[in-house]
């Protein structure tokens, strides 16, 4: 029964997101609305109070209520957004309930979805809100009482129905609506086939497969703990299968599952955040981010690499791979195909990214149901749709509950004044610095980011981090990229890396070693950020030179620290190839000119002098 009401609930949120986007969005106020009200109702669906325990039934006799409260609540604004928007309402006694339940329902469900967190982060910034005229010298404010506290929350947009629940109601829920499908019409094993046959007949080969594959996904999914329990089941086992240590296994799945949320052309959640944020076009966000993200990528692909020929990982059987013949059917090709074009024929003609997502839709399920003629039945074909829209749906409830949470903490930093008193605090003490700056505001986002899905730990860094590096001078959209990455990779550093635990679970081993397994393959991203400062070439900015600058010295790196980290033999006597590779690394991150061009040229005589001493340096092994 249970199972019924989450499946009708999740198709009913699909199909809402699925008119929205065709028609076009409600009155904003609406759309935010009665979104929020169904994804609350089938997060208490997907997250029932109680479940398998003898009190369940006061579980649901709660569960009942929040869905009451919430109902009202968001109907309440349905019916009086001429009133809200037209007016300046007072906030009274009813008013301050109906908050107080709406931010208690959605804070419950994020706590059940992703754990007490970052709703405790949510109500720090209430009481902060509230109580904070009674802190000393910076941190204090002037005070706000219940009354207008209500009134930014709930009677108006700067509160819960602000833009970051807009964002989730419209282009972020038509995007995991378009990647549901994608995968559920056949992109997903699509995807698995073509890493398998990239990747597997390598050194490492099932370790790269992790890698290939958790990109290709997580460009759809945008979600690194989704992505890693997606693919992981598939790929951990295999790894583990071949004799590779559970702990590389964990770390490969945990950091190439990572990278999928900074990889165009779909990248997460918090990426469509970030151009509404900046006032500009996906478009933007998505070439800024095209070569750190191919940085990060073949950072972790060379790694493996290293490590895989270090330690003699095997190969993946070819009895194991399908053929190329298989992979490129054009049943199997055409759908994502179709989606794909769909998606660009809208942006190319200059529709909202909600739109475009439909278009793509349309496209996908156009070449799908084509292509399945005479293989599946209709009923086949209609649960393979019907399961895509029920996945989506249901993974519109942690975006949903998340953002709005993450609305409801910035409108109170934003009313308060803290992040422009941190953002002062943070420069006063490096002294207008940017490296210093810089530096603060990495260890800081990585550290705010812990415990936290990305999309909330951008928000959140966005709003009291990103102004600081405004300040010492750093273009907004590199200033935001920074935090964002920073809080990306977050989800795999110690000591709360929830991909690494998730990872680690499958594996079935210790988290710990899977962790530091983690930061050396993702060595290379912790870097890739600074670079942004230090290169705007590394954004597509600036000319055609600053661009190509940009892109060596992101090579050297990638070659240069896996190869230090890995033990990696140049001229065969230790202490001289770290010292030749800490070098290159030196002259990647300098921003003279040349100084990436002399790494280059340092890694290349290197490169042939040990090709052409290769059998005198295995001789004296």
């Amino acid at each position: 029964m249970l199972l019924r009401v989450q499946n009708g609930l999740a198709v009913l949120v699909g199909a809402f997101v699925f008119y929205t986007a065709a028609s076009g969005p409600f009155e904003s106020l609406i759309q935010r609305a009665i979104f929020l009200a169904l994804v609350v109702c089938l997060g208490l669906a997907i997250y029932p109070l109680g479940k398998d325990t003898k009190w369940r039934p006061m579980g649901l006799f709660v569960d009942i209520l929040i869905a009451a409260f919430t109902l009202i609540a968001c109907g309440y604004i349905v019916i009086n957004y001429d009133k809200i928007m037209t007016t300046l309402p007072w906030a009274t006694s009813y008013d301050m309930v109906l908050t107080t339940c709406l931010v208690i329902s959605v804070l419950e469900i994020g706590r059940r979805a992703v754990g007490i967190i970052f709703p405790l982060l949510v109500i720090i910034g209430l009481a902060y809100a509230l109580f904070g005229q009674n802190l000393p010298g910076i941190l204090g404010h002037r005070g706000f009482d219940s009354a207008f506290v209500t009134e930014t929350i709930f009677l108006g947009d700067l509160g819960i129905w602000g833009m970051l629940t807009g964002v989730a109601a419209t282009v972020i829920a038509a995007f995991v609506l378009f990647g549901a499908l994608l995968l559920h019409t056949g992109g997903g094993q699509s995807f698995m086939d073509l890493a398998m046959r990239m990747g597997g007949r390598q050194p490492g080969g099932a370790a790269k497969i992790a890698t290939i594959a958790s990109g290709l996904f997580g460009m759809i999914s945008g979600s690194a703990v989704a992505n890693v329990a997606t693919t992981g089941n598939f790929t951990i086992p295999m790894m583990k299968r071949l004799g590779y240590p559970a702990p590389f296994a964990a770390a490969v799945e945990a950091v190439a599952s990572t990278g999928g949320q900074i990889a165009p052309p779909i990248m997460g959640a918090a990426a469509f955040v970030m151009a509404e944020i900046l006032g500009i076009s996906y478009v933007d966000i998505m070439v800024a981010a095209i070569i750190p993200a191919l940085l990060f990528y073949l950072s972790v692909f060379v790694t493996v690499h290293i490590i895989s020929v270090r330690r003699g990982l095997r190969l993946v059987p070819d009895d194991e791979l399908p053929a190329w013949s298989h992979i490129l059917q054009w049943r199997r090709v055409l759908p994502i195909i179709a989606a794909l074009t769909g998606l660009g024929i809208g942006i190319f003609m200059g529709r909202s990214v909600a739109t475009s997502a439909f278009y793509g839709i349309v496209g996908l399920l156009i070449a799908f149901v084509g292509t399945s003629l005479g293989k599946l039945t209709t009923a086949e074909m209609a649960r393979r749709v019907i399961d895509g829209i029920a996945d989506a749906g249901k993974g519109m409830v942690i975006i949903g509950v998340l953002l709005a949470g993450a609305q409801i903490l910035v409108s109170m930093i934003n009313m308060t004044g803290i992040g422009v008193s941190l953002s002062s605090m943070i420069v006063a003490i490096a002294g207008n610095s940017i490296v210093l700056v810089a530096l603060i505001v990495a260890l800081v986002c990585l550290i705010m980011g812990m415990g936290l899905p990305t999309t909330a730990a951008y928000v959140l860094v966005a709003a009291v981090l990103a102004p600081a590096l405004i300040n010492v001078g750093v273009d907004p959209l590199t200033a935001h990229l920074f935090v964002f990455y920073f809080a990306t990779i977050s989800v795999i550093t110690p000591p709360v890396c929830v991909a690494v635990f998730v990872a680690s679970g499958i594996a079935n081993t210790n988290w710990l070693p899977a962790a530091v397994e983690a930061v050396r393959l993702g060595a290379v991203t912790y870097i890739v950020p600074f670079l942004l400062l230090l290169y705007p070439g590394m954004t597509g900015r600036g000319g055609a030179l600053e661009v190509i600058n940009a892109c060596i010295s992101g090579l050297v790196l990638v070659f240069a620290i896996p190869a230090l980290l890995g033990g990696q033999r140049l001229l065969g006597h230790i202490w001289l190839d770290r010292a030749i590779l800490l070098v290159c690394i030196a002259l990647a991150i300098w921003s003279f000119v040349l100084a990436p061009i002399i790494a280059v040229a340092v890694l290349a005589g290197c490169y042939y002098w040990s090709r052409a001493h290769k059998p005198a340096q295995e001789a004296r092994s």
